[in-house]
């Protein structure tokens, strides 16, 4: 099933499998999201939950139990409840269950709260621990944004002018290897080459937003400001590029296996509720 949202502007499409958006349209029919061509990458914005990333041996312990959980988690493979809906808003729900218990030992409520207004869609993320103990998780966003023109015709414009330092990726597991995202008048020109040792994992940034520019005029922006982390990707030649905010990311090669102290963890206290939120602007 899908849910539709629209407004003077915009007409947004929304899977309840995965709460997963897959459509921003204006009413010139220019499509915003990416359209998950397999050839490429099968989807087009998934959740990231519980966790962000990949972790050591796909592997974590809770009180010295294993357990297993796959790259970015379950919920993106979940069905989710529509549990509000008007023109221009709906609500998603995701709640454990046997089949999340085995996996995650955690009692909580995952909502998405998807909000139009003009031409900017926000994603809420709303986590409610359940549960009589402490949850350990991570959360992001992974929206891919449709590049219909060359991709050498697009650049980044951070918010504000900063070092933009990076993580390097070895074996899907963040390394101590740094890197310095390099601008020009404070733009970073897109091209593959960026991407050759797979996503960029900036831990922290100064800027909240992220402007990609087309033939130097702005055309999609990405307000991230209540989430501490951002992670950019894309595939060899695919015309798309997905601009990720996070709470954490993925294991180091060092890391203990312990979820409680896996770094950028989220701890959220008992009977308590998460929230965060991130935009995606159209020009």
């Amino acid at each position: 099933m899908n849910t539709i949202l629209s407004n003077s502007s915009l007409k947004v499409s929304i899977k309840h499998a995965g709460a997963e958006l897959f459509s921003i349209k204006d009413y010139q029919n220019n499509e915003y999201i990416w359209e998950g061509n397999p050839a490429f990458w099968g989807k087009h914005s998934p959740v990231l939950f519980p966790i962000v990333g990949t972790l050591k041996n796909n592997t974590y312990t809770i009180n010295n139990k294993e357990y297993q959980l796959p790259r970015h988690g379950f919920a993106r493979d979940m069905e989710f409840e529509l549990i509000n809906k008007t023109d221009s808003s709906a609500t998603f729900s995701l709640q454990s269950n046997s089949e999340t218990l085995q996996k995650y030992p955690f009692e909580f409520e995952l909502q998405l709260l998807y909000s139009l207004a003009e031409k900017e869609l926000t994603i809420g993320y709303k986590v409610i621990n359940k549960g009589a103990d402490k949850i350990p998780f991570s959360i992001g966003a992974h929206p891919a944004i449709a590049l219909p023109a060359a991709f050498e015709r697009y650049s980044f414009k951070f918010e504000k002018d900063e070092v933009l330092k990076y993580n390097l990726l070895e074996n899907d597991l963040i390394s101590n290897k740094t890197e310095v995202l390099e601008t020009t008048a404070n733009l970073v020109p897109l091209k593959y080459q960026l991407f050759e040792n797979d996503a960029l994992v900036f831990k922290t940034l100064e800027s909240d937003s992220l402007t990609i520019l087309e033939n130097s005029k702005p055309y999609v922006r990405v307000n991230f400001e209540d989430f501490p982390s951002l992670g950019i990707w894309t595939k060899e030649q695919a015309p798309f590029v997905c601009i990720e905010p996070w709470f954490g990311y993925s294991d180091t090669a060092e890391n203990s296996g312990d979820l409680f102290q896996k770094e950028g963890i989220v701890i959220l206290e008992a009977n308590q509720t998460f929230h965060s939120k991130f935009s995606i602007q159209i020009f």
